[in-house]
C-alpha cells in the first residue's frame, strides 16, 4: 500500500513537472490594473433588468449583438453561424446562415443588415438574404475577430477587428495575454476601401458613433475603459480616453444619436484577473489550463447609460443574472433597449419609460 501512495505522488509529480515545462500557448506581459470600482453608490445593485420582456426566450442561443429592422422585426446572430429574427407575432425564425459567428449588427440606410461576422470579416445582408463580403484585411492582415461597428450617414462603416491574432474561440487567451492585437477600422463603400484608424487596441469592441458624428466610442474591453476617436474639430484623426476603469468589462457599446450612450458590461470585474495581471508566469501557466478552468463570467445583467460628457446617468442590473445574464449589447430602438447576450438563450426588451427620471426622446 505504501508503495502504490509513493508511485500515486511520483506520477502527480511527473504529471506536474510536464505542465509545468510544456510550453504555454501565450506571451503574457505584465499589467498593472487600477482598483476595481465598488458596486456601489452609482454603481449599486438593483433589478431593473428584471422587468424587461423575454423575447425568443429557448429559441436562440448567442445573440450577442441585436438589431431591428423597419418592419420591427428583432435580429440576433447565434453561436453557430446564423442569423435569426423574431417576427411581430414572437414567432421566431432563422433567416441567414454566414457559416462564421456573426457579432456586431447594424442596418444600413438602404435596408442591408451589415454585419461583424468574427470569422467572415465586414459582411452585407441583403433583404433577400443574398451575403457580400466587404472587406476581411486591412494593410494586408486579415480579420481574426471582426466584433462590432457602426455607421455614419454617410455610408462609412467603423469597425472593429478585436484581435489579429486570437479568434474568438481563444478570447480568454487574448485576455490573458495582455498584448495589444486590436484594431479599429473604417470602410468607405464607395472607394471599396479599408483604412485602419487606430492600432495596438487591448481587445478592441464596441463601436459607436456620437450624434453630430464628431467623434466616435471604441470599448476597450481589456483595459476596462472607452476610448474615444475624433473625427471632426481640431483634434480630429486624434483620440482621447472618454471613460477609465468601468466596474466591468465593456463589450458592446451604442449611442441612440440623441446624446446617450448604453454600454453592455456582461461581466464584472474578475477579482482573480487583476490579481494576475502583474504576473505573466501565473497568467502563462493558466493559459494552459482546460477551458473549463479558465476565467468565466459573473452572471449579472449589467448596462450603463452614459451622456456625451462621459457621465454616468443610468445604471440597470440584474443582480443574480437569472432574468439576463452576460450582456454583450443594447440597441435603442422606439422607446425601448434591446439587449442581447454572447451565451443566453433570448434576447431582452426593456421599456425606457420604466427607467426612473427618465428623460430620454424616444
Amino acid at each position: 500500500m505504501k508503495k502504490f501512495f509513493l508511485y500515486l505522488l511520483l506520477l502527480i509529480l511527473l504529471l506536474l513537472l510536464v505542465f509545468i515545462l510544456y510550453p504555454s500557448p501565450i506571451n503574457s506581459v505584465a499589467w498593472q490594473p487600477p482598483e476595481a470600482p465598488k458596486l456601489t453608490g452609482k454603481f449599486a445593485p438593483n433589478n431593473l433588468l428584471k422587468k424587461a420582456t423575454l423575447l425568443a426566450e429557448g429559441q436562440i442561443y448567442g445573440p450577442e449583438d441585436v438589431d431591428v429592422d423597419a418592419e420591427g422585426r428583432v435580429y440576433g446572430g447565434t453561436q453557430d453561424g446564423l442569423i435569426k429574427r423574431v417576427l411581430a407575432d414572437g414567432s421566431v425564425e432563422t433567416w441567414v446562415e454566414t457559416g462564421g459567428r456573426p457579432l456586431g449588427l447594424h442596418f444600413d440606410q438602404q435596408g442591408n443588415l451589415i454585419v461583424a461576422d468574427a470569422f467572415k470579416g465586414l459582411l452585407s445582408i441583403a433583404a433577400d438574404g443574398n451575403i457580400s463580403v466587404l472587406t476581411n484585411s486591412a494593410e494586408g492582415v486579415p480579420f481574426l475577430f471582426t466584433d462590432d461597428l457602426d455607421i455614419a450617414t454617410d455610408g462609412k462603416i467603423y469597425f472593429t477587428d478585436a484581435s489579429y491574432k486570437w479568434d474568438q474561440k481563444h478570447y480568454i487567451d487574448d485576455l490573458l495575454e495582455t498584448r495589444p492585437y486590436g484594431r479599429f477600422m473604417v470602410y468607405d463603400p464607395e472607394t471599396k476601401q479599408t483604412t485602419v484608424l487606430m492600432h495596438d487596441l487591448y481587445f478592441s469592441n464596441g463601436v459607436a458613433l456620437s450624434a453630430h458624428e464628431d467623434f466616435v466610442l471604441i470599448n476597450e474591453t481589456w483595459r476596462y475603459r472607452v476610448l474615444r476617436y475624433w473625427l471632426k474639430g481640431e483634434k480630429q484623426g486624434t483620440h482621447d480616453v472618454f471613460i477609465d476603469n468601468l466596474p466591468g468589462m465593456p463589450d458592446g457599446i451604442s449611442g441612440n444619436r440623441q446624446g446617450m450612450f448604453w454600454i453592455a458590461l456582461p461581466t464584472p470585474r474578475l477579482a482573480a484577473v487583476d490579481k494576475m495581471h502583474p504576473k505573466p508566469w501565473l497568467k502563462n501557466l493558466s493559459a494552459k489550463l482546460p477551458q473549463s478552468l479558465k476565467p468565466k463570467p459573473i452572471d449579472i445583467g449589467f448596462i450603463l447609460g452614459l451622456n456625451e460628457a462621459g457621465e454616468i446617468i443610468y445604471n440597470l442590473q440584474d443582480s443574480d443574472g437569472k432574468h439576463l445574464k452576460e450582456i454583450t449589447s443594447v440597441q435603442q430602438h422606439n422607446g425601448f433597449l434591446y439587449i442581447g447576450s454572447l451565451h443566453n438563450d433570448r434576447i431582452g426588451k426593456f421599456d425606457l419609460k420604466l427607467l426612473p427620471l427618465a428623460e430620454l426622446k424616444k
